[in-house]
């Protein structure tokens, strides 16, 4: 495989990444103002589920002072492509930016516990919904 290939291949897992992020702290959002507004799919078990697991993994990352997969991964694929630095593309710039900040461990091991609480804690405030139909119902 080429080195623009390992490139490619870096950006995308860096933006699968960013994705994650997003859908971490924009679905806690969606599930506050959801609830707020009536919306009944942020309620969804399968959406709260995969929510919470997304920040659990975070949070046992966190505390367990594991890498990210996704940031190793990313690391792999720039080192195969010879690159040193974040600054080979525009995508690759700003989502790094984003993702990327300076500071102590333990500052993101409490930033991602007290998150992970505040959406524990979200599913005693806003119960997701299990929604079960008779077979009665269905005819």
């Amino acid at each position: 495989m080429s080195q623009g290939n390992y490139q490619l291949l870096a950006d995308a897992v860096l933006f699968v990444h960013l994705a994650i992020v997003v859908f971490i702290v924009g679905g806690f959002a969606f599930i506050v103002v959801g609830n707020l507004r009536d919306w009944r799919w942020v309620n969804a078990l399968w959406f709260r589920l995969a929510h919470l697991a997304a920040i659990a993994v975070v949070v046992a990352q966190g505390w367990l002072g594991a890498a990210c997969p996704l940031t190793t991964l990313e690391m792999w694929l720039r080192a195969r492509a010879r690159e040193t630095t974040y600054s080979g593309s525009f995508i690759e710039h700003w989502l790094q930016n984003v993702l990327y900040y300076e500071a102590p461990t333990w500052v993101f091991s409490l930033v991602y516990t007290l998150f992970g609480l505040i959406v524990a804690a979200s599913w005693w405030y806003f119960p997701p919904s299990v929604n079960r139909r008779r077979r009665k119902e269905k005819a």
